[in-house]
């Protein structure tokens, strides 16, 4: 049971917002409890880039309760063939060897395209896509790993490396930003994964807590956590970032105990890789939906406008994330 909330100019402010930041932004915002929502083109198809991380820590801990896999299992991280990226293992020069659920916990923290992979390819690209296909998310789909996401980019960019994703043009012929060819979803789909897995819907709960827990240590500020610059409320959360691409998925909760689900996406037409004005919008945009559902809550605690989604009952079990992405 779900309804759609119509305050007035939500809606338009957002998509006022996105403008301003000279972005294309689509968004959908879920109280995770009432089912209340709220969305800008929120069944438009996106490139996930690394918010499809958040998918495979669920997958990762559906195949541990099934017992397939064991989280303290160790993986050895050799330098070579490592996974490219600027954090974690990515950009570290020795061996390592760490837990499945430490690794987790560097995907999710500082979005570890190497922890990624060595745990993708201990879970499989089959199994996130038979997680996602069960609770649902029809429009999401993981179709590479995170190493040929990148290899796409440097394949597309040609000869001239990095320096050629400055081009508008080269940019436009990136296989990573067309969401027919990439690791795809919707506003909407992310959502609905959040609220299963902030109601104990998504698998068991001393692994939905185990989640709710990794994605709280997110360390990046500048984003979602951003619209929400408050000691007492809590944002949980995971970016992804590709050339014009901006996003951010994650759970914002209140004291008084309310808890909302956001997803925004966006792209710009701009190639510079720091553009804090398109960062920063997706904290404003997630504000401005979270402030019209809780206005909503308070005005109208009638019983629902508009019912759709078949949404499942709510779960009583606590969902606390703890820390800024």
């Amino acid at each position: 049971m779900t309804r759609t909330v119509n305050v007035p100019d939500a809606a338009d402010r957002i998509r006022a917002a996105f403008a301003d930041a000279g972005v294309t932004g689509r968004l959908h915002a879920l109280d995770i409890d009432s089912g209340t929502q709220l969305g800008v083109d929120a069944d438009q198809l996106v490139c996930t880039a690394s918010v499809h991380k958040l998918c495979l820590l669920v997958a990762l801990h559906d195949r541990a309760a099934a017992g397939d896999l064991d989280l303290t299992e160790q993986a050895e991280c050799p330098p070579d063939g490592r996974t490219p990226g600027p954090t974690g293992l990515a950009a570290m020069l020795d061996v390592a060897r760490m837990s499945l659920r430490d690794l987790a916990y560097l995907m999710m923290a500082v979005s570890d395209n190497a922890a990624a992979d060595l745990l993708l390819a201990r879970v499989g690209l089959d199994a996130v896509n038979r997680t996602t296909a069960r609770l649902g998310l029809d429009a999401t789909r993981a179709v590479h790993t995170f190493g040929a996401m990148l290899a796409s980019v440097k394949e597309d960019a040609g000869p001239a490396g990095a320096q050629a994703l400055a081009d508008p043009h080269v940019v436009a012929r990136l296989r990573a930003l067309d969401p027919a060819r990439a690791n795809r979803s919707t506003p909407r789909d992310m959502t609905r994964l959040l609220r299963a897995v902030w109601r104990d819907e998504a698998c068991l709960p001393e692994h939905g807590a185990a989640i709710r827990r990794v994605m709280g240590l997110q360390v990046w500020p500048h984003r979602l956590a951003s619209g929400f610059p408050f000691d007492d409320v809590l944002v949980a959360g995971k970016t992804g970032s590709l050339p014009t691409l901006r996003n951010e998925v994650g759970v914002v909760e209140y004291p008084d105990g309310g808890r909302y689900a956001v997803a925004v996406f966006t792209r710009t037409a701009h190639t510079a890789a720091t553009l804090p004005a398109a960062d920063a919008v997706i904290g404003t945009a997630a504000r401005i939906a979270v402030d019209a559902l809780r206005s909503r809550q308070r005005d109208v605690p009638a019983a629902p406008t508009r019912v759709s989604d078949d949404l499942p009952a709510r779960s009583t079990a606590p969902g606390r994330g703890a820390g800024r992405p």
